[in-house]
């Protein structure tokens, strides 16, 4: 029984994966690299030359290649290519690294605070370790990051280990009016170790945008997930509704709508309200003409007679003393507060459409 079994120990205690220096690197020997070129056909006077085909010339090298790239040396894998999967991001390329520009997708977003939260946030979700992190300066540097792979297995004795350890840099720079930036990364150090020796590994520029393309395309797809739930977290925040209550002025101050938001919410939910009341937004400063449109105003302006006549009016919005609500005011065109019973008799129907929570799309 033992002897039966012995075979298939030893062939399991053999058997290896290629490493990572063999898969970049053309199967078989490099003897190519010694070939000469032959001379043309010598050919006797008073023969005509043959006409010789040009399909397996090969192209002379660019004056900006590296000669040295040959044979073993030569890295025969596919290109990487950069995926600006995130929402509001592009590329950048240069030889030896790669640069992604970031545009806001929140005003009410910090960028840089953003930037940073989402690299820390990738590294941190891969275990990798930061060395250096300078928030003025723009700069991260990571740890060694290691990988390890088991190219030969052994019962009897320790494994052959492949560990490839790297070392980047991430330079951050977001423009004065904050609405913009850019992502540098960087390639510190590398270093490729097999069975415990130091494999020498000189880097190419191309070597370096490989692995700067991969990780930064890693980098990209978490802040593409991140930024999905932001985007998702802030339809939900902006379909609720938001309570508005009347507060009814005196003889020296005028009546209001106090809504409980920040000015920026409740601006945005007005752009949708006022059309839905039977006003026209005639621009953004909130210059509003009504109009009989339907909806909630048509019933009432049947049923009701509401006084508040068709017309040019203007809605101002105030941030009050808490930063959480907003005083929004009705005027006529020419900056006069309307009376008490108008901002009464159309509180209802602009507090229902408030209040309504919309649907997410």
């Amino acid at each position: 029984m033992f002897k039966k079994v012995t075979p298939l120990l030893l062939v399991a205690a053999v058997s290896a994966c290629s490493t990572p220096l063999d898969r970049r690197q053309a199967n078989g020997d490099d003897d190519f690299i010694n070939a000469e070129t032959k001379p043309l056909l010598t050919i006797p006077e008073g023969l005509n030359t043959p006409t010789y085909s040009k399909e397996y010339d090969i192209p002379p090298v660019g004056t900006n290649s590296d000669k040295s790239l040959i044979g073993k040396k030569l890295d025969i894998r596919a290109p990487l290519q950069v995926l600006p999967m995130a929402e509001g991001t592009y590329i950048e390329e240069s030889s030896d690294n790669m640069r992604i520009i970031i545009d806001s997708i929140d005003n009410n977003t910090d960028l840089k605070q953003e930037i940073f939260d989402v690299i820390k946030g990738y590294l941190a979700k891969n275990n990798m370790k930061l060395s250096l992190e300078d928030y003025s300066a723009g700069v991260i540097e990571t740890d060694w990051i290691e990988h390890q792979e088991v190219i030969e297995s052994s019962w009897w004795g320790s494994d052959k280990v492949y560990i490839l350890r790297q070392r980047y840099r991430y330079n951050i720079d977001v423009k004065p009016h904050g609405r913009s930036g850019s992502v540098e990364i960087n390639l510190l150090d590398h270093q490729e170790l097999y069975n415990g020796e130091d494999q020498q590994i000189i880097l190419s520029g191309d070597d370096k945008r490989r692995y700067t393309t991969d990780m930064l395309n890693n980098a990209i797809v978490y802040m593409s997930i991140e930024r999905d739930k932001a985007i998702r977290a802030a339809r939900i925040e902006k379909s609720r509704g938001i309570n508005v209550d009347l507060v009814t002025g005196t003889d020296t101050d005028e009546s209001y709508w106090l809504a409980d938001a920040n000015y920026n919410s409740v601006w945005e939910r007005l752009r949708l309200v006022l059309p839905e009341m039977g006003f026209d937004v005639v621009d953004m400063l909130f210059f509003i003409n009504l109009v009989e449109s339907g909806g909630f105003w048509s019933s009432l302006w049947g049923e009701d007679k509401l006084s508040l006549k068709k017309g040019n009016y203007r809605l101002m919005l105030k941030e009050a003393e808490n930063a959480d609500q907003t005083k929004i005011l009705l005027r006529d065109v020419e900056d006069n507060p309307l009376d008490n019973d108008a901002i009464t008799e159309v509180y209802q129907i602009l507090s229902d459409l408030m209040q309504e929570d919309r649907k997410v799309r």
